[in-house]
């Protein structure tokens, strides 16, 4: 309705052009929202305060005259002026619930938009490093990276979900040695093990497969692998466990030569099979799954740091390569080649940033934690340093959720081995919980996940409260085939002028704006207003359905009022396919 609002002001706009009460050049846009107080109409527009000033007039004096041009709507029943100059448009009851039609006629597709026309965006999102289990932080990039890229989807445009796998550089090695140092273990190997070792029992795990396959082959004396390495770090603070590590990978290559990618792809493999595996569970699917290592491969590092040095954006300083991302804003240059010759990860999101662009992409997305805020800045310098738009790139930080047990928060490290997976907690609280409480709020927002509220099945609970108000509906339907009583949506249809009360007018105004929320919240990224609109419209329903008898003897009424839930039924179902979240016929 708002879209044909919108045509009959910019109507009465080109009629006062017309006849010079306003600038024949004016670029005006339209604007109009939902009034919140009743007594304000149905839809307010500010047109006449936007423009007031750069024409000359009072933005009361401007708003008679555009509502004085205003072609007379069918929908329209009456329009005033309020306030400093606002138009407020009433639409007559009949016409609010037409869109109890338009929702029964489009089914799953009411609400989608062509906003996006076809637009081309890649959207990626998690990506975490291929050395652990998922854990519940990583939960919440999952669920707002696949909800957006659903949203987006429904708005138009052409999403590619990819995820990049890092499956090179300085944390894959320390996955690899410390996989190898387990499996030493077990062949009955002394081994001190480093404190920047990978100690969950995962690691264990893997090496329990290699030693299955392999049994002794990779078996090295620990004397030789332990000689004359670093201190690790110590209780006193002296050693360095960096350098620690570091020695032990590098004694893991030597002694191992090409064995050692043995062990790298085993952990590699095991690792990115889980994460694969708990996502498709989670219901996150990918396009693509993006190597790491390929940029090495094909040469797309090389290729883009040799673009760069070609326009002189690079410089070498201390027997290693910068990239001078202080021309393009950054606070400091960026090392891209170490002094051992080694690429920087920062060389390796450069080159999967052009690698993006090469393939096609109108728009970039990416979704990180909140804790790479500080990289936005070098990789979009980089961008533009590659005469590539930085504006093409959106970068969203999501702060992890923080997992209580009771008033426990429970403390979670990769290295230490001590987290809470995403597995674990899919299974303690259920997928439709975990995916609706990890998008509730916006992405940038801190979140503690409440596990008692996400399992009770209470009001409190919003996923269970607007799937309660779907199997409601569906409740109804059934009671409808007990009773006997025939059901004719055509004959309900007919008969909106039925509904009167002030309930279901408040539900079909509800139901009118989905579309609107659905363009709305794909333009700013946040599926969170998806999930707040559905609780709106559950509780709407609710306090109608407990006030109201839906099967009443008027077969007229009867039939219009379950058409009115039909179409609660299905935008509820739209929007919670957009989250990821099942809707159950039964509860």
């Amino acid at each position: 309705m708002k879209a044909q609002l919108e045509q009959l002001v910019i109507q009465s706009l080109s009629q006062l052009q017309n006849e010079n009460v306003l600038p024949a050049n004016l670029e005006a846009k339209v604007f109009f929202q939902n009034s919140k107080d009743k007594s304000h109409g149905d839809f307010a527009c500010n047109i006449a305060l936007m423009l007031a000033k750069k024409v000359g007039l009072k933005p009361l004096d401007l708003a008679q005259k555009i509502i004085a041009q205003l072609p007379k709507h069918e929908a329209v029943e009456k329009v005033e002026l309020a306030g400093p100059g606002f138009i407020n448009f009433f639409l007559k009851s009949s016409n609010q619930f037409q869109v109890l039609k338009q929702t029964l006629n489009d089914g799953d597709n009411f609400g989608r938009s062509q906003m996006g026309q076809g637009k081309k965006i890649q959207l990626e999102f998690v990506s975490a490093n291929p050395t652990g289990p998922l854990h519940v932080g990583h939960g919440r990039g999952a669920a707002y990276g696949a909800s957006l890229a659903n949203l987006l989807e429904a708005a138009g445009y052409n999403v590619t979900r990819e995820y990049y796998v890092n499956d090179a550089g300085r944390q894959m090695n320390i996955l690899a040695a410390s996989i190898w140092l387990r499996y030493l273990q077990i062949c009955g190997e002394h081994i001190t093990f480093p404190s920047n070792g990978y100690q969950g029992d995962y690691i264990k795990a893997i090496a329990e497969q290699i030693y299955q396959h392999q049994q002794e082959r990779l078996r090295v004396d620990s004397t030789l692998v332990f000689k004359d390495l670093p201190l690790d770090q110590q209780a006193d603070g002296s050693g360095d466990k960096e350098a620690h590590i570091d020695a032990i990978i590098e004694k893991a290559k030597t002694l191992l030569a090409q064995q050692y990618e043995i062990v790298f792809k085993a952990g590699l493999d095991s690792i990115l099979t889980d994460i694969r595996q708990d996502l498709q569970e989670f219901g996150v699917e990918y396009d693509h799954w993006f190597s790491e290592k390929s940029l090495s491969d094909d040469h797309t590092i090389e290729q883009a740091m040799e673009k760069l040095q070609a326009e002189h954006h690079i410089y070498e300083k201390d027997n290693a390569l910068w990239f001078k991302s202080t021309a393009f804003g950054d606070d400091k240059d960026r090392v891209v080649k170490r002094d051992n010759g080694e690429n920087t990860y920062f060389a390796s999101d450069i080159a999967y940033h052009k690698n993006k662009f090469d393939r096609g992409f109108d728009q970039v997305i990416n979704i990180w934690g909140a804790d790479h805020h500080g990289y936005v800045a070098r990789v979009k310098a980089a961008l533009q340093a590659l005469q590539i738009d930085p504006n093409k790139l959106t970068v969203e930080l999501v702060q992890f959720a923080i997992l209580y047990r009771g008033k426990e928060r429970v403390q979670m490290s990769t290295r230490s081995g001590s987290f809470v997976t995403l597995r674990e907690l899919r299974q303690e609280v259920g997928n439709d919980a975990a995916r609706f409480f990890y998008v509730m709020r916006k992405a940038e927002q801190h979140m503690d996940f409440d596990l008692e509220l996400a399992k009770s099945q209470t009001k409190d609970n919003p996923v269970y409260y607007i799937q309660y108000a779907h199997a409601r509906v569906c409740s109804v339907l059934n009671k409808l085939n007990e009773q006997g009583l025939p059901r004719n949506d055509t004959l309900g249809l007919q008969n909106l002028d039925q509904l009167t009360t002030d309930q279901e007018l408040a539900i079909a105004k509800k139901l009118s704006q989905y579309p609107e929320i659905i363009e709305k919240s794909a333009s700013h990224y946040e599926p969170h207003s998806v999930a707040n609109y559905l609780k709106e419209l559950a509780g709407e329903f609710h306090a109608y359905y407990n006030a109201t008898k839906m099967l009443v003897e008027d077969e007229k009424l009867r039939n219009a009022r379950i058409v009115l839930s039909l179409s609660v039924k299905q935008v509820i179902a739209n929007g919670l396919k957009i989250l990821g979240v099942s809707a159950p016929e039964s509860m």
